[in-house]
């Protein structure tokens, strides 16, 4: 819901003595986690219906179905509809109505099914349905199109919201509304996941709507979406959207491989941009929760499942990241829990804590917990030993099943911290249970947007994942990234040949590489097929891809802006790979 084109500065807070009574009433409030959550969870379920039209306490003027970000008009105004905060909202009430845990929403969902398709239809400044629209991240509540001065496109919406219609057709379908799925859902889903098909190898800005890049959170829900969408294409009997989600879903899943630094430990929250940051980002741990499969193991590292070793390394460092950064977390050192929030160098409200991101942080180990609860073990990796070392100093690398006293210590200390983040927003909630955007890094007091929706529903998933109640699977289980398989070179094996080319370009334009082998998308030049490289030393564009060893190909670099390609000049390079080993290139572009 943030832009860098709100220039706001929050007003100072001042301690009063009421304001200190009110900490040391939430100190006692925040004593015992499981009175928290028994407490907050209708607080913030009412939270989120009083902000949906029509007939929200909090959403005056906003049409029938439409999810409002904030009843906030002013410092910040937050009164829009955002695709991305809409549509996880509605993913977390679809997943309560589906499981049976509230059948009164139904008739919401419906409204919310209706006032998304009216959406999808309006034409905005991103373009049209066919054009471009569908990345326009978010619409006056009436529901017409925002012309103001934005971030855009932001290409996660789309995805989310097919994530949650998906999740809703799959219950229609199986309890009698197969006509609301063939009739009204299913075309949505297909405008969304077409668009995500032809435009996830294009840049766009990230979830904070800062970063103008390639973002994590961005492709890890895109992936998933499209793998859905390939499942239920087979249902409807779409083969050729069958084929196409899922070959851009392998496309997507080796893409979201570059975001891991090995050298750093933890995932890069943007890139293809150069804003100077660390690049450690709650982005990534979002990314992480919002592609969790139940189904899925520890060893499914390539959608960097919560308990994934690359997940809990990651982990690992955006907490430590917010450790000495605000006030609030002094002298809380690891393992404690500690306040998180967006990232470390945000300066947006002065930068602070939010509630949804150290929610987050909780779900991530929660998620985790009911991993390796099924599991029945837990495995610990050299990328992981950092983070289990947090809770047992002697851990080592090796599988520890759970009649152990290494993972029965682990798993109590993975509890304390999870509950941890919880109670670092117990502490900081109002006596009311009102959850705003932001509190003070300093003093805990609420800050930005009151009454945000998104950190309702962060509250709620937080809350349901502790308690054992997970969403169903998405397909995740086996997954691995199509950057690993093998060739069929005249050689044995494969080898990783690294591909750099120095070249210049303009905001927005990316540079890609295609080739003559499949490995290299035969020649193809569209965006979704030609591999996408990155530039984390700007100019220089590079891209890491396994191919057949002793093989000699031809290959070529490609321009892409604003849709359009640009081949570089004859002749085709040539390269052969050798034996063993790995290789490069450094070309400069022609």
């Amino acid at each position: 819901m943030l832009s860098v084109f709100l220039k706001v500065l929050a007003a100072a807070s001042l301690f009063s003595g009421a304001s200190a009574r009110q900490s040391q009433h939430l100190e006692a409030r925040a004593t015992s986690v499981t009175a928290y959550i028994a407490s907050q969870s209708p607080i913030s379920k009412a939270g989120i219906l009083a902000n949906i039209g029509p007939s929200g306490a909090k959403s005056e003027g906003a049409a029938s179905g439409v999810v409002i970000a904030s009843p906030s008009t002013t410092n910040p105004d937050y009164l829009y509809t955002w695709i991305r905060d809409s549509s996880l909202v509605y993913k977390l009430l679809i997943d309560q109505f589906t499981q049976g845990l509230d059948s009164t929403l139904q008739p919401g969902i419906t409204n919310w099914i209706n006032s998304m398709k009216t959406i999808q239809q309006t034409t905005n400044p991103s373009g049209t349905v066919s054009s471009g629209g569908l990345g326009e991240p978010k619409f006056n509540i009436d529901q017409s199109e925002f012309t103001g001065a934005w971030g855009r496109p932001q290409r996660d919406g789309p995805a989310l919201r097919s994530i949650a219609l998906l999740t809703y057709a799959t219950w229609l379908e199986a309890n009698g509304g197969s006509a609301t799925v063939t009739g009204t859902i299913w075309p949505m889903v297909i405008l969304d996941l077409d668009y995500v098909s032809s435009n996830w190898n294009n840049t766009g800005y990230d979830l904070w709507e800062e970063v103008n890049g390639s973002s994590f959170f961005t492709i890890a829900v895109q992936h998933r979406a499209l793998r859905q969408g390939a499942a239920f294409a087979t249902v409807m009997g779409d083969t050729t959207r069958h084929t196409t989600y899922t070959t851009q879903a392998a496309n997507l899943l080796c893409f979201l491989q570059s975001f891991w630094s090995s050298s750093s430990a933890y995932t890069i929250a943007n890139i293809n941009e150069n804003n100077g940051r660390s690049g450690l980002d709650a982005n990534t741990i979002l990314g992480s929760i919002h592609s969790f499969d139940p189904a899925a193991s520890c060893a499914d590292v390539a959608t960097f499942q919560p308990c994934s070793d690359k997940a809990l390394a990651n982990h690992l460092a955006v907490v430590n990241s917010f450790r000495s950064l605000y006030s609030i977390n002094s002298g809380l050192a690891a393992p404690a829990a500690v306040a998180i929030g967006r990232y470390k160098e945000d300066t947006y409200y002065n930068g602070n804590p939010w509630f949804l991101c150290t929610f987050a942080a909780a779900e991530q180990l929660y998620d985790a917990l009911y991993t390796w609860n099924v599991q029945g073990n837990i495995t610990i990796t050299a990328t992981s030993l950092p983070f289990f070392q947090q809770f047992l100093s002697t851990a080592a690398v090796g599988t520890y099943l759970s009649t152990s006293t290494t993972y029965t210590s682990i798993i109590s200390g993975v509890q304390t911290m999870a509950d941890g983040f919880v109670l670092e927003n117990a502490k900081y909630t109002p006596a009311s249970g009102g959850l705003s955007e932001q509190y003070d890094k300093a003093l805990g007091t609420e800050l930005s947007a009151a009454d945000l929706t998104w950190s309702y529903a962060a509250s709620l998933t937080a809350f349901a994942r502790r308690n054992g109640t997970v969403p169903a699977s998405w397909g995740a289980a086996g997954l691995s990234s199509s950057c690993t398989s093998t060739g069929t070179g005249t050689g044995s094996g494969t080898v990783a040949v690294t591909f750099n080319v120095y070249a210049t370009t303009v905001w927005g334009e990316n540079i890609y590489l295609t080739g003559s082998l499949s490995q290299l998308s035969d020649w193809s030049p569209t965006a979704g097929y030609a591999l996408l490289m990155t530039n984390p030393n700007y100019p220089e564009w590079t891209l890491t891809v396994n191919l057949p060893a002793s093989t000699t190909f031809q290959y070529k670099y490609i321009r892409i802006y604003n849709g359009v390609t640009t081949w570089e000049s004859d002749p085709n390079l040539s390269f052969t790979t050798p034996a063993s080993g790995t290789a490069s290139t450094n070309d400069t572009w022609r």
